[in-house]
């Protein structure tokens, strides 16, 4: 039967054959430079000419079902007379802003709000909350179809039970095969961190994974047409040298027993490579050092890794009490990363090559740059199938100073997939530059020095990020960051899994979406430009 439904996912895979006049290439013109970072200056967002976007939810919009100290507008926890949403002149006290995270793009039917008799329209955007006041979270929808009355509705702000808070959440993506939501937090792994699932409709159901797929950093997922779950962890290191890092993160998989039932449980793994220095030894977590000889290799060009997953928590052995999976993973001998996100698999590979970003320490100064992953790195884990024991890890890409903290990934069509960057005030200061996103061709080599990825997003900073920027203890964020880079046509079958089809932006149904997360938070839909439509051709 997994053999059938992956002849029809190829099949769903093939190219399309679109040569009429007007469609738009994927081959973008790239923005010649990144917004500088000047002191009290805002700065507009600079798309690729053939792009253009529009806002479809704004952090100042109010929900329409408000939930007090833990989201009363879109991208506000706290907004009231005593937490403005700007300071006052001289102040630094300003309402907790939620930060929506991850997209999670879906057409459906006969979904509910909290109004009975509005008609919410069949074109969703869902997103978890990364802050909230109090550490409470929070899922909100945004309702492409409904007027500003409606146009964004909280699904939860607790578990099941109604009394549980959610936490703060960061990555999403829908799970058709049991028809739920997946939301990550990215927490320490001891006490906070984990998987939750959750239906789609109003009110949302969430149900607590920490017991069957544990505590984590987690932060990317992704599930594969088979059903088997992929999580990328989040978890900084300690500074050993220099500003540099221990790499302390881990790539996941889990294989349930019933991907109808996740709550029945199933195989939590982590992914292993060997070393080239000790042969026959894995790469494993260290605390001495971050510049190890294994680092260096995992980033030089042409380095071929021979990779294996190793079983960290089997619920028929292990039971459903939560348990810290990062440092199972450290038990088990697992490969520990330089911060990975986020990741995705190449569409039209039957879910056989797993493309992976790693954010890097984030500073200018870190004795990791560049030879030991200090400025990250694209990392591709090529297998015979998503179960496979075995597999292939190579560097696809190695970040510099232009190009790092590389967070959320979107594969933009079979062979150009768009990383964005979250680098953080203190690298934007250092390299008087904000964040970027990028446009890589997979089939290039990067090792090439001729070969340079495409800016397609120089992004900018609106006013309350600049004045957030420029002041300390306001519990905000400074500069905006790009996150929840989206690229789906909706589906919400099987087939619609990222990764399961070649996706086509703005035709058929394929619609990009990100998120300016911090300052206004606002959320994106790139479109086609018409003033530039069919110059590609």
């Amino acid at each position: 039967m997994f053999k059938q439904r992956m002849i029809a996912a190829a099949i769903a895979a093939l190219p399309a054959v679109v040569c009429s006049a007007g469609i738009l290439s994927d081959d973008l013109t790239t923005v010649p430079n990144a917004n500088p970072k000047a002191v009290g200056m805002n700065a507009a967002t600079v798309l690729s000419p053939e792009l253009m976007q529009v806002v479809r939810a704004a952090g100042a919009m109010p929900v329409e079902n408000p939930t007090p100290g833990v989201v009363t507008h879109y991208g506000y926890a706290n907004a009231d007379a005593q937490h403005p949403m700007m300071p006052a002149l001289g102040s630094n006290v300003e309402a907790q802003k939620t930060e929506p995270d991850k997209n999670t793009y879906l057409v459906l039917d006969d979904q509910q709000g909290a109004d009975s008799a509005y008609d919410y329209g069949h074109h969703f955007l869902y997103q978890g909350h990364e802050v909230g006041a109090n550490g409470a979270g929070a899922i909100t929808r945004i309702n492409l179809d409904a007027d500003a009355a409606h146009k964004v509705t909280v699904l939860a702000t607790t578990e099941a039970d109604g009394s549980t808070a959610l936490p703060v959440i960061d990555g999403s993506t829908w799970y058709p095969f049991s028809d739920h939501l997946l939301f990550s937090q990215e927490g320490n792994g001891t006490s906070n961190g984990g998987i939750w699932q959750a239906t789609a409709d109003f009110p949302s159901t969430v149900d607590n994974l920490t017991g069957i797929i544990g505590r984590g950093g987690y932060e990317g997922i992704q599930a594969t047409l088979d059903g088997t779950i992929y999580i990328v962890e989040d978890l900084g290191g300690s500074k050993v040298e220099t500003n540099a890092k221990v790499p302390n993160s881990f790539i996941y998989r889990f294989i349930p027993y019933d991907r109808h039932d996740l709550l029945a449980g199933g195989k939590l793994q982590a992914l292993q490579a060997m070393s080239k220095a000790n042969p026959g030894q894995p790469i494993a977590f260290q605390t001495t050092t971050a510049l190890t000889q294994d680092m260096a290799d995992l980033h030089t060009y042409g380095n071929v890794f021979d990779t294996k997953w190793v079983t960290v928590h089997d619920t028929k052995t292990d039971g459903t009490t939560p348990f810290n999976a990062n440092q199972l993973a450290k038990n088990a001998k697992a490969t520990p990363f330089k911060r990975p996100e986020n990741g995705q698999f190449r569409p039209g590979t039957l879910f056989r090559e797993f493309y992976f970003s790693e954010t890097g320490d984030t500073d200018a100064t870190s004795a990791a740059n560049p030879g030991h992953g200090g400025w990250g790195a694209i990392l591709k884990l090529v297998q015979a199938s998503p179960t496979a024991a075995t597999g292939k890890l190579t560097m696809f890409y190695r970040c510099d100073q232009a190009h790092t903290g590389f967070d959320n990934v979107a594969f933009w069509s079979a062979n150009r997939v768009v990383f964005v960057e979250d680098a953080g005030d203190t690298l934007h200061n250092q390299r008087n530059a904000l964040d970027s996103a990028y446009m890589f061709d997979v089939r290039k080599d990067y090792s090439n020095s001729a070969n340079v990825p495409v800016r397609i997003i120089a992004q900018g900073r609106d006013p309350s990020a600049t004045i957030d920027s420029a002041l300390s203890g306001t519990g905000n964020e400074g500069d905006n960051e790009i996150t929840g880079i989206h690229v789906s046509d909706g589906d919400p079958s099987a087939f619609g899994l990222l990764g399961a089809k070649l996706p086509i932006p703005f035709q058929f149904g394929w619609r990009v979406f990100y998120t300016g997360q911090h300052g206004e938070n606002q959320t994106f839909e790139v479109l086609q430009n018409p003033r530039t439509f069919g110059n590609n051709d």
